[in-house]
């Protein structure tokens, strides 16, 4: 499975694709902004409490250090519920980031995440992420867990902040 596609194709809902080979999950969508703008909003702890997750969820950041060695720490909430998710950044660079994702709920699933922005010009960026788990069995645990919802509504927010001006 290729992770590139056409620069002249606009991915404006977020593709996800399940690797056949190895328990991995690749998301690609497109914004219009740069991929400064991208990076900010993925390591700015205000912005990203704004976009992240679906609608409804209103996000606190309890830890935030989005550094080489860093560390994360966030609280999700919804309907009286707290869905607590912690990482650590490993490489933070302003096309790259590596971190590790875990949901505190499922404490022996941990992703490591990686993602990067592509320059596409004129003012448009392509987002690509994937990330690695530990099994085929949970890798479809988090396919079939609605994260597609949370992931295209909180990048719908996200491409709200970038076209508002606020990253």
């Amino acid at each position: 499975m290729s992770t590139s596609s056409s620069a002249t194709t606009a991915i404006e809902t977020t593709r996800i694709e399940a690797d056949p080979n190895v328990p991995l999950i690749r998301l690609t969508r497109d914004f219009v902004a740069t991929p400064e703008q991208l990076f900010r909003a993925h390591t700015d702890p205000d912005l990203f409490a704004r976009w992240v997750g679906p609608d409804g969820m209103v996000t606190t950041i309890e830890h935030w250090e989005a550094s080489n060695g860093g560390s994360w720490r966030y609280v999700a909430r919804r309907d009286g519920l707290d869905f607590r998710f912690r990482g650590c950044f490993h490489d933070v660079r302003p096309n790259r980031i590596v971190q590790t994702f875990s949901f505190e709920g499922e404490p022996d699933h941990v992703a490591l995440e990686t993602i990067w922005f592509e320059d596409l010009g004129a003012g448009r960026a392509r987002l690509h992420a994937q990330s690695l788990v530990d099994s085929f069995d949970g890798r479809d645990a988090w396919l079939r867990s609605g994260m597609e919802t949370g992931i295209n509504e909180g990048y719908a927010k996200l491409a709200a902040l970038v076209s508002s001006g606020t990253v």
